[in-house]
């Protein structure tokens, strides 16, 4: 009887043992998820890094350029290398062809840029509503391309995004043209904050349009 005993408690804990095990496998996540989602965190880090690189040297070129810095060449040339970062990372998953045409469209947001922070700062009326209105269209094709690339990616969203990327810009060289350093510390928070969103909301769009690149599920299979 005794051994009876023994041999059903030693059953009962084997069986306990074996359910502990299968629900703690179910619940952890496997090599393959972990790894999956490695993946996908760094390629938010890197595009983020990307991005606010975008915004940071948009920044110092600002700031050199209101205020005769002699850097602010330096800045540009540094701001244009950043569009052919973004512009190679993106080809990575939609080729180079696609890449190099992002790339140009970046460089022509950046070159438009320049633009208005010259008209600005000489009071050129005139040449800043011209130099915006080119900006708006650059930021609509922006969109257009990156809404052709993605389905991930609504055009609508995208165009929002570029439209309050340039509008948060312009508030950065407004302040500071004004001398109003906290306004223009609240405006270069408002940019960085918004490219951040920018960022993942790219990141996440490739995801779900690459899933097999990332171990994940495609939406159409949610």
């Amino acid at each position: 009887m005794q051994r009876l005993k023994i041999v059903s408690a030693s059953l009962a804990c084997a069986f306990v043992l074996g359910v502990s095990s299968t629900a703690l496998a179910q619940a952890s996540p496997t090599g393959t998820a972990m790894a999956s989602s490695a993946t996908a965190a760094t390629l938010k880090q890197d595009m983020r890094k990307l991005w606010t690189d975008h915004v940071v040297w948009t920044r110092d070129y600002i700031v050199a350029a209101l205020g005769d810095h002699p850097g602010a060449q330096a800045s540009a040339n540094r701001l244009l290398k950043n569009q052919e970062d973004i512009g190679n990372a993106v080809a990575k998953f939609y080729g180079d062809a696609a890449g190099k045409q992002l790339t140009t469209l970046l460089k022509e947001h950046i070159t438009i840029a320049v633009d208005v922070v010259k008209a600005a700062k000489a009071g050129d009326k005139a040449g800043l509503q011209k130099a915006d209105g080119r900006w708006q269209q650059n930021g609509e094709q922006i969109a257009d391309f990156l809404s052709k690339a993605n389905p991930h990616w609504p055009r609508a969203t995208l165009a929002e995004m570029m439209k309050m990327h340039l509008s948060t810009t312009t508030n950065e060289v407004v302040a500071r043209l004004n001398k109003d350093w906290e306004g223009d510390v609240r405006a270069y928070d408002a940019v960085y904050d918004h490219i951040i969103k920018m960022s993942d909301a790219l990141s996440d769009g490739i995801v779900k349009q690459f899933p097999d690149k990332f171990g994940a599920r495609s939406s159409s299979s949610q």
